[in-house]
């Protein structure tokens, strides 16, 4: 059964993220430029002064961000920032998008236009290792779906604006090994491939924009369940929870009838879907 975990309203949510050390979730309302989270306290969130769109956990109090100009550390506890590197911070035409951190320690980042698929192939695929940022793929339009099998040997991305989701394989260190392959197509379907999330028996779990549901794939492609969520614009999945099977989604409001979709851009939680993968430690 799905309830709502938050219900602020994000513009645009995105980038969930359960930290394994904190056991709380985090993720990111885009287009307002915010970071939120909910701890025993109850809600909170940091304002930036540019849009921020993922993350992954480098330690207890410490995230790695992913800003529109940059990746950079970002203490928790005292709200200081420091920049890693930058991130087509001498092109403001684009934002960050989707990213998650690889089970390497790497950290993936996709960018994008800032007036989405309006500029196609404007984007591109970063990836982020031991303090070295280096480009993987460009001409992509709108970045999302990074995730990784957990032997840590594939990776999985996609371009919204074609509808594929590519996978390839990885070397030991987590570089890709040859160029990507098509994995599942869903343009003939109508179906628009956001974040995605891989649980520790392999099932990739992927956000339908515009299908108000996040879809479970075996490693086949076989489609063999789908959780539905009372927000049209399903963005990213994640799992957490105390017993770590709880999937987390949030959404988006950009585009909707706050009062035909109420509930839209909110974040939403499905206990006992499956067993996720423990996210991984980035290392800077």
């Amino acid at each position: 059964m799905t309830q709502i975990h938050d219900d602020r309203i994000c513009t645009l949510g995105e980038g969930p993220l359960w930290h394994p050390e904190l056991e709380q979730l985090f993720w990111f309302d885009i287009l307002g430029m915010r970071l939120l989270t909910r701890d025993a306290g109850g809600p909170r969130e940091w304002q930036f002064a540019e849009r921020v769109s993922a993350a992954g956990w480098a330690g207890r109090d410490d995230l790695l961000i992913a800003s529109e100009t940059a990746l950079f550390h970002f203490d928790l506890n005292t709200g200081a920032r420091r920049d890693l590197c930058a991130l087509e911070a001498d092109n403001p035409a684009t934002r960050s998008n989707d990213g998650r951190a690889d089970p390497q320690g790497g950290f993936w980042i996709g960018t994008m236009s800032k007036k989405g698929d309006e500029e196609p192939g404007a984007g591109a695929f970063y990836r982020f290792y031991r303090g070295e940022l280096r480009k993987l793929w460009g001409g992509i339009t709108i970045t999302n779906s990074c995730c990784f099998t957990p032997d840590g040997r594939t990776a999985f991305f996609s371009d919204t604006s074609t509808g594929k989701l590519m996978r390839v394989a990885l070397d030991a260190e987590g570089w890709p090994l040859g160029e990507p392959e098509l994995f599942l197509d869903f343009a003939p379907l109508g179906l628009n491939p956001d974040g995605a999330v891989i649980d520790a028996d392999g099932l990739l779990w992927l956000a339908l924009w515009g299908a108000g549901c996040v879809a479970a794939f075996a490693p086949d492609g076989a489609e063999v369940r789908r959780v539905s969520f009372d927000a049209p614009q399903t963005t990213c999945p994640a799992f957490g929870g105390a017993d770590g099977r709880t999937l987390f989604c949030t959404s988006a409001q950009v585009g909707l009838d706050a009062a035909a979709h109420p509930h839209a851009g909110k974040t939403f939680a499905a206990p006992g879907i499956a067993r996720g993968q423990k996210e991984h430690r980035v290392i800077l």
